[in-house]
């Protein structure tokens, strides 16, 4: 249940209060160097850590790139085309996922507690500093348990319903295993579920969209998530976070580098065609050199925008009386 001190109330200094957005460009502007910093090494050893996975992960699939250039070299061998099967490469890549997304998400976690640092350093008047301070393990963990823990509320409904839906209206079913008559309203109805199911998963996250900047505050994960609620549930709170510009921004951003990047493509492909001799690893290296620089450069863009917009916004929406760690919030860090 929220406590009395998660809901907004007027400041009671005297001093004027600046917009959230004057708030974020004014931190971006004095922290600049802490922030560049912090967004460097974060996005770096990301980077760095990535690409070994990425390594690791073509090593262990190597047999099946060695089986795709086996039946590539036997089909043209008999004069046959071959259209290669990439269903094994698809199971790799879902088994290997949530690797990535953690590796991510602890990235964000970083940048995140990095830039609340920033906005708290700004809204209390520290020294500049102080903001430039590592990032402390515990609040670290605590943003990446509320990443985990968002994740775990809003993603797996809309998941479900798809899953249910491609079950009973699928393109897959034939005539004979179709349980719903095609054109019919429950048919309607079951093939749209999914959509529904999506835009209230995306309503939730919204919703939720404040807890990192809670969680890097020193609240615990459920805490942090009800701070969230409480403050973008309110119409003032809510019209603010969906007026955020900033998955346009990302989406932008990631789709202007990844273009700009895709001359890495046959750069990659040759190079390492020459080195392995394997056609098919080359091949699917570079369609992957342009994605991975695009979301390494939009992340060092975007995150420390993003972060310092919501921990910004967090900050203007929670009460001023609010200490970050408030007697329940302690106790819910415990459990």
């Amino acid at each position: 249940m929220p406590t009395q001190h998660d809901r907004t109330v007027p400041p009671t200094s005297g001093s004027p209060q600046r917009g959230f957005t004057a708030t974020t460009f004014v931190v971006l502007r004095r922290h600049r160097g802490a922030l560049a910093g912090a967004t460097v090494r974060i996005v770096g050893l990301s980077g760095l850590a990535g690409l070994l996975m990425t390594a690791a992960i073509f090593a262990l699939a190597w047999p099946v790139f060695t089986r795709m250039r086996n039946q590539r070299t036997w089909y043209h061998h008999v004069e046959d085309p071959y259209l290669h099967d990439h269903t094994d490469l698809a199971l790799v890549a879902l088994c290997t996922l949530p690797l990535f997304l953690i590796l991510l998400g602890t990235g964000s976690a970083a940048v995140q507690t990095a830039c609340s640092r920033a906005v708290a350093a700004e809204s209390r008047e520290l020294a500049q500093g102080d903001s430039s301070r590592a990032v402390a393990p515990a609040r670290l963990q605590s943003v990446l348990a509320v990443y985990t823990l968002r994740s775990l509320i809003v993603w797996p409904l809309p998941l479900l319903f798809a899953a249910v839906a491609d079950s009973l209206t699928g393109l897959h079913l034939n005539t004979d295993e179709q349980l719903l008559e095609r054109g019919s309203w429950p048919h309607t109805l079951i093939a749209a579920s999914p959509a529904v199911a999506a835009f209230a998963a995306v309503l939730l996250r919204l919703a939720l969209a404040l807890a990192p900047a809670a969680a890097a505050e020193g609240l615990g994960p459920r805490a942090a998530l009800r701070r969230s609620w409480s403050l973008t549930r309110t119409r003032a709170g809510a019209a603010r976070v969906l007026a955020l510009p900033l998955a346009a921004l990302t989406a932008g951003v990631l789709r202007l580098v990844v273009q700009l990047a895709l001359p890495l493509r046959p750069l990659v492909r040759a190079l390492l065609e020459q080195a392995t001799g394997n056609f098919f690893a080359a091949y699917y290296a570079g369609i992957l050199a342009p994605v991975i620089a695009g979301i390494l450069v939009t992340a060092a863009v975007t995150l420390p925008v993003t972060c310092t917009a919501f921990a910004a916004l967090h900050d203007q929406l929670r009460s001023p009386r609010t200490s970050p760690r408030g007697a329940g919030d302690t106790a819910d860090s415990a459990a």
